[in-house]
Order: structure tokens, then sequence, then C-alpha cells
């Protein structure tokens, strides 16, 4: 156990890192990893009460706190109210982190310690640290992934939370995760033709690319050689409030470019910063179910018909052998895809935990269908409903979101 203070201009950041059970239910089981949180406080509110950040992902740290473009945007109004506690997720940032490296211990073995990684292990995490920080109760908000991760929290340990913040982060809960991306496929083709509602001259482009990525001619600078699968996934963009100018400012490049091919590299999901991201992806809806590739198996007859349809979180057993940084982590993806998880949402217990807050419902969101996040929200009656089209899945990042969400916890009007 180590806490470190550093000052960033006007804030404190207090940082702390605790060794934690790898297994928090097996005694025996005597593995430990660490576990990075900073906490983080505005000159003058050293006695606000705390709020912990959980990021979405699964497989990404917490973001760094920095007043600029490149920290979150949303601090500033979370600092007015709160301490603000950045955890980094187990396998992440400064908690011990997963890694290429970690594959000379064995494909089963690496497989083995991420099945200890879900959200319940984190959801222990945040309970060791909000004990170590001798705090009774605290709040939390949580983006995407970090939704899903709040709902594991109020199955298990609801009585330490106070309000609840969402975004984009309502999972479905007791559904099987083919239900969740055969609705997903639905979303992505609402986003496609939308797209080329108002791009109409795109389709033919995107067709265009699909040829020379069946025809093996989309070479990135990591030397992947781009599938056709593969480069419709760099659709997920249109997930994003402005990714649809990513994807209208790809297929206005010339695709024999260094810049296509370095852009085109940026924008495709699932890159080699974090292997977790990739391997453990669909992991996050399996409430109790082993995945088989769930994206891959739904698949609609119109999206193997019509190549210029965009995917968006759909993962690809395929790109296990065609992407650089997926290949060595092969192994332990096709040991994943057949694991049985565990159960991780408890509805009785959602549904009884007395939770107050506010959640951010996005009504265009193509990796959170918005359908299943509404009958999840009947769980909750006491965490008010934001639903919006006015922005998309990032809305978070974008401003403005968390405002309103603390505004409608606090019963005032929204701004």
């Amino acid at each position: 156990m180590s806490t470190t203070t550093r000052r960033l201009l006007d804030l404190t950041v207090d940082e702390h890192t605790l060794s934690l059970p790898l297994v928090w239910d097996d005694p025996a089981d005597t593995r430990t990893i660490d576990v990075f949180a900073a906490v983080v406080t505005r000159e003058g509110g050293e006695t606000l009460p705390y709020l912990v950040f959980l990021q979405g992902g699964p497989g990404h740290e917490a973001p760094r706190p920095f007043h600029s473009p490149s920290g979150p945007t949303w601090l500033d109004e979370a600092l007015a109210h709160y301490r603000v506690v950045l955890l980094d997720q187990r396998g992440t940032g400064r908690s011990t982190p997963v890694s290429d490296g970690d594959l000379a211990r064995g494909a089963s073995a690496v497989a083995e310690h991420l099945t200890h990684l879900r959200a319940d292990a984190i959801v222990r995490d945040c309970e060791a640290v909000r004990a170590h920080l001798g705090v009774d109760r605290w709040s939390v908000l949580g983006q995407s992934f970090g939704g899903f991760t709040t709902l594991a929290y109020l199955s298990t340990h609801a009585e330490s939370l106070t309000d609840v913040f969402i975004t984009g982060g309502l999972s479905a809960v007791g559904r099987h995760p083919d239900d969740v991306y055969s609705l997903c496929y639905d979303k992505m083709r609402d986003a496609s033709e939308r797209y080329y509602r108002r791009f109409p001259a795109h389709r033919d482009a995107m067709r265009r690319l699909v040829d020379r990525a069946a025809a093996g001619q989309i070479v990135l600078p990591d030397g992947e050689v781009v599938s056709p699968s593969r480069l419709r996934s760099f659709g997920s963009a249109l997930g994003a409030d402005a990714g649809w100018q990513t994807v209208w400012s790809l297929l206005e490049l010339d695709p024999t470019t260094n810049a296509f091919r370095h852009d085109l590299a940026a924008a495709m999901p699932y890159g080699g910063r974090n292997p977790l991201y990739f391997a453990f992806h669909e992991s996050s809806y399996a409430d109790g179910h082993a995945t088989r590739w769930s994206a891959e198996r739904v698949e609609p007859d119109d999206f193997r018909d019509d190549v210029t349809l965009f995917t968006g979180e759909h993962v690809r057993r395929e790109w296990t052998e065609t992407v650089p940084a997926f290949q060595p982590w092969r192994e332990v993806t096709l040991e994943l895809a057949e694991f049985a998880w565990p159960r991780v949402y408890d509805a009785a217990a959602i549904a009884s935990s007395g939770a107050t807050g506010a959640a951010a419902v996005y009504v265009n969101d193509v990796y959170v269908p918005y359908e299943f996040s509404l009958e999840t929200s009947r769980l909750l009656p006491g965490v008010h409903l934001w639903q919006t089209s006015e922005h998309e899945h990032n809305g978070l990042r974008s401003g403005g979101v968390l405002t309103r969400l603390i505004d409608l916890a606090r019963g005032h009007r929204i701004r």
C-alpha cells in the first residue's frame, strides 16, 4: 500500500496503490494485484463528498486529471460538487495492467487470469478503496461499461452508494449476449442508412474500398492486410457525437495514400494499446452465458449481402488471424469465448436497492441499445432518466451531460 500526493495547477491529486486479492472469494488463492486510484480535489473542495468514476471499456484505464483537451471534459463540473476518485480498473493503467508480456505464461494461464477482471471484481476493488479512504458512502459515475459495473455494484453493495450517475451504461439485465448484438446490428443498419442519406456518393466509395480490401490491397502501417470485415468496423465511429466526420474524411481520401492508411488504422476499434478490450469485450454482455462469438453468429443476412453496411462493436474471430496486435492473443480469446461466465447482475437486488441519481440514455446508441436500457431503467425507479437524441454514446465527453444529471438528481430544472 502506498500513497503519493501531487499538485497539478489548482488540483491536489492523492495517488493510492493497494495490493488486493486477484480472486476475492477464494481465501486459499493467495495471488494479488495492484489497484490504483487517484483522488482529485480542487482548491476549496477538501470537505466535499466523494464520487468514484468508472471508465468505459472493458479494458481502459481512467483518464488523467488534466485541465486540457486531453483531459476529461466532465471533470470540472464534477469537482464543483465532489472529490473525484479516478480508479484504474483491474488489468488497466497502473492496476497490474494486462499486456503482451503476460503471454509468456501461456494462453490458458492468461485466460484464467482474465476471468477475474470482470465488473463484480471491480466492485470489490471499489469497496476496498472506499474502506481505505475511510468513506462510509460515496456516489458513482459510470460511463458505458462503467455503467455496467455500477449495476453490478447495486447488485451486491448498494448500501455503499449515495447517488448513481450513469451515461450510456444501462446494460441489458438477464438477457443473452445474442439479444444485445442482434439489436446492435439493427442500430448500425440505421446509422449506416442515415449516413448514406446525407452522403449518397459515399456508398459507392465504400463498396470500392471493400473490393480493395477483398483483393488484399489495403495494408496498414503495422503490416495488417485489412479484411473486409475489419474495414467495415471503422463505421463504429458513427456511435460518437462527431463520428460521422471521421467516416466522411476517410471516404474522401485516396485509399492509396499514407494519409488514408494511417487514418484508417486510427479509426478502427480495438487497437493494440489495450489488448483486454478485444480479448475480453464480449464478456461485458455475458450475464451467465458463454459468448461463443455472439456478434459473429447473429450477423443478419443483409449485413452479409450488403458490404456497405457498417458494423460497430462486433468482434470477429478472423481478426485473431489477420490483425497483428490480436494474433498473439488468439488462443486466449478463443478460450474466453467458450468460458461460461457467471451471473454478474441480480435484478431483484437492483430493484430493491433504493438507488437514487440520474441516467442518460441515448436514443441512437449503437453500442448499448436504447430498448434494453429502458428495460433496465424500470428496475431503478429512484434514478431519474434522461432520454435524449442530442448526444451519441460519448455524450459525457462532449460536455453538459453530467450537469444535467446532477440537476435531475437534485430535483432542479434542467439547464
